[in-house]
């Protein structure tokens, strides 16, 4: 067999050197006309429940909001798990569907469980669909804290203790306390990040 295509080839060159430039010109073709995802999604099809009870604590949480509604989102069709969280004051569910499910199919589906689940939870209690991202979206995480700046240019800041680059003076630790950092938080960086095109 081998031997046969071995003599056909050496007999008809032509033939087979066109057929390997035909392949080299469907491979260039290819090339440029293949789309490529700079980062793929190889997140997991995931659908997130944020349940927001203030003042509890996360074993209340856990037994009384968390728990009832795993059990009600488990039965939902094509999830393959659901995994839940618990903290002080409120909760998450995640709920993976399977790969080849339709993002926004699933967070209707969701939706519609939930909306019979918040019969059974506890009065005071929301739970509400997560932000529209996949997992891979979850990355970026903040804090804001006291930086270094320079007594004669406060408008320069540092975050590592050193010397000021413009006159050399030994820079100062500025001394904000929790709640102004929140404040600042609350009311400055949310609305600023909250306006970039693609973070929600």
């Amino acid at each position: 067999m081998i031997t046969r295509i071995i003599e056909s080839s050496l007999r008809n060159r032509g033939l087979v050197l066109a057929f390997y430039v035909l392949i080299i010109a469907w491979g260039v073709w290819s090339v440029k006309n293949t789309p490529v995802d700079a980062i793929p999604n190889i997140g997991e099809n995931q659908v997130i429940v944020y349940a927001d009870w203030p003042g509890r604590s996360p074993q209340d949480v856990e037994d009384q909001v968390i728990y009832p509604l795993t059990i009600s989102l488990m039965g939902l069709p094509r999830v393959k798990v659901v995994r839940s969280n618990s903290y002080f004051g409120f909760g998450l569910v995640n709920i993976i569907f399977e790969d080849n499910v339709d993002f926004y199919w699933a967070r209707t589906r969701v939706l519609e469980r939930l909306d019979q689940a918040q019969q059974m939870l506890p009065q005071g209690v929301s739970a509400v669909l997560g932000p529209d991202a996949t997992a891979l979206g979850q990355v970026f995480w903040y804090t804001i804290e006291n930086g270094y700046y320079c007594p004669d240019h406060p408008a320069v800041s540092y975050q590592k203790p050193g010397k000021c680059t413009e006159d050399g003076e030994l820079l100062v630790r500025s001394q904000h306390d929790l709640g102004e950092l929140r404040s600042l938080h609350d009311w400055y960086v949310r609305y600023q990040l909250s306006s970039v095109q693609g973070l929600s």
